[in-house]
């Protein structure tokens, strides 16, 4: 028989709700966590046998398998660590932390205990993006030479965080997930509208090894949803539009070849590539579960996320300048 697995959820906010809907989808015996005592009563409503506890603490003492933190990012690190200092895995949205230093003491901690440290980086677990690494790995495209994003929107707005660190972290793990390396160089500008100091629209720029580069463009003050990541490669390139109904992955067989020194495009067919009707929620869910009992996080795991994280830190520092 099937172990149903015990999962305590940290925060019913929005995504914590989904969380939540999710884990029961899965079988799983859920619990939750939080300060707000009408909320539990609606989940309850809603869900008879969900356990509800108004603190984290009176939580730990229930003996759940693993824990998803789903809270405001600048309550990240004292939940993840109190968590991992008991000894249980934790899936933490993201970002892990809102500074650097916190997310190393994060992942080291996590190491000590020898604790399972994930982190929501959920594109990852997309399948639109899992076809196009694959794609990538069979040297479709060819060498990646250039990569871009846009995530843009009319909110949600932050007061606790920047739109790079509420928007850009999805892109940048793509990023890494896709080049396979860090950025040697990362440049970031933009503009704080809203709220001084906390900046509404920014583009960074990323130079990698071997003239390699991409830019990351994002907004929560823009009239529509528009989410497009495009990989330009020496044989190829595609484009996915996750905005759109469909969301179609585009393979075009374009690029540029140098007839003597004068370059010449090539323009070929495009093609749509199919890939599987997945949710990636659910698919990142399955796949933190997978490791509860045996096997470490190798996904979405602590050191990519410091990575991620220290990325943001120079992106930060160059767009505050």
């Amino acid at each position: 028989m099937k172990k149903a697995y015990k999962l305590c959820v940290v925060g019913a906010g929005r995504w914590g709700l989904n969380h939540v809907k999710t884990l029961y989808s899965l079988d799983c015996i859920v619990g939750v966590v939080d300060s707000n005592k009408s909320t539990l009563n609606e989940i309850t409503h809603i869900y008879p046998k969900c356990l509800t506890f108004s603190k984290l603490t009176h939580s730990l003492k229930d003996n759940f398998d693993a824990y998803i933190v789903s809270t405001p990012p600048n309550t990240h690190f004292n939940i993840a660590k109190l968590i991992i200092e008991n000894g249980k895995p934790v899936l933490v949205e993201k970002p892990l932390t809102l500074n650097l230093n916190d997310a190393i003491e994060l992942n080291k901690l996590a190491k000590k205990k020898n604790v399972n440290l994930m982190v929501g980086h959920l594109l990852l677990f997309h399948p639109a993006f899992k076809k196009l690494k694959q794609l990538i790995e069979n040297k479709k495209l060819g060498e990646i030479q250039y990569i871009y994003s846009n995530r843009l929107n009319l909110g949600s707005f932050r007061n606790d965080e920047n739109v790079l660190w509420s928007f850009a972290p999805h892109d940048i793990a793509l990023f890494n997930y896709f080049f396979q390396e860090s950025p040697i160089e990362v440049v970031s500008s933009g503009i704080d509208i809203l709220q001084e100091g906390i900046h509404d629209t920014s583009i960074t720029s990323f130079k990698y090894m071997g003239s390699k580069m991409g830019h990351i463009y994002v907004s929560w003050l823009h009239p529509f949803k528009e989410h497009r990541f495009i990989i330009v490669g020496s044989n190829g390139m595609i484009h996915y539009e996750d905005a759109i109904e469909n969301k179609p992955l585009m393979f075009y067989d374009k690029t540029v070849d140098l007839d003597g020194e004068i370059p010449k495009s090539r323009m070929g067919q495009s093609l749509e590539i199919k890939y599987k009707n997945q949710i990636p929620l659910t698919e990142e869910i399955k796949y933190f579960i997978s490791k509860i009992d045996k096997g470490k996080i190798e996904i979405a795991n602590g050191d990519s996320a410091v990575e991620v994280m220290k990325i943001l830190d120079k992106a930060t520092k160059s767009l505050i300048r």
